[in-house]
């Protein structure tokens, strides 16, 4: 498989950079992890839109989803169409919620804003979404709203995106064994409460040594602290390779 980031942020972007975004690829299948702002153009960048074989969304924040509602316009209006709807998986009760912030946009004749175009569907956490020839599965992440791990197979490949989480247990076992983590790091070099749903760098390589992955990448951060930094804190928990990813970046799993 490979990873392309789409969108590195966390819910403040970067100058330049979008949020949550991540395009994995395998042999038969184009997956995009997460969509927020800024990341459907820069998915142009590396594939037609209409090449999607899937969207699949961790949790309901708007700075991993909100152009959702770009893809839709492109897919009814655009001069790319789709022959068959893209499948988009959300969270449990994600539907309710994506169709009560698209209700604002209904004023284009009858028919609901997203069904002609998307297939839209909410996952099992503790089953499997199977696109072409990567599986998918599930964890709880510990977060504000109801969130969700996601780990990707294919052949002897494996990618787990911890989404947006404090340290977590969870996360972790779901990680075991990866090829590649791609874990959060929105608080920097900061550490907090109990009470929260993110993590610290220091937090990520943690992490990443209790699953025992290959290589870990740091992503959703903000301007509080260089690039360098990251990795450092990170380094002081986990011996394995250890990168900031940026938007435009590409990792083979």
């Amino acid at each position: 498989m490979r990873l392309r980031v789409l969108g590195s942020s966390s819910s403040v972007p970067r100058p330049a950079r979008a949020c949550s975004g991540y395009l994995l690829q395998s042999r038969n299948a184009n997956i995009a992890l997460e969509f927020g702002s800024g990341a459907f153009a820069n998915l142009r960048c590396a594939i037609e839109y209409p090449l999607l074989d899937a969207l699949v969304v961790s949790h309901m924040h708007a700075d991993h989803f909100l152009d959702v509602i770009a893809l839709r316009y492109a897919l009814t209006y655009g001069p790319l169409r789709r022959a068959e709807r893209l499948p988009l998986w959300l969270p449990p009760g994600g539907a309710a919620m994506l169709r009560r912030l698209c209700a604002a946009f209904k004023n284009e004749g009858s028919g609901d804003f997203l069904d002609g175009v998307f297939s839209v569907g909410e996952y099992d956490p503790s089953g499997r979404v199977e696109v072409g020839d990567v599986r998918l599965v599930f964890a709880p992440a510990r977060h504000f709203v109801n969130a969700f791990a996601i780990r990707a197979d294919c052949e002897t490949s494996s990618v787990t995106y911890s989404g947006d989480t404090a340290p977590c247990e969870a996360v972790v076992e779901l990680a075991r064994g990866s090829e590649l983590f791609l874990c959060e790091a929105t608080l920097g070099l900061r550490t907090e409460g109990e009470a929260r749903g993110h993590s610290s760098a220091s937090e990520a390589g943690d992490m990443a040594t209790r699953a025992g992955v290959r290589r870990l990448a740091l992503t959703h951060y903000g301007t509080d602290c260089a690039p360098e930094a990251l990795v450092e804190a990170a380094q002081g928990a986990f011996a394995g390779p250890v990168c900031v990813v940026d938007d435009g970046m590409e990792f083979d799993a």
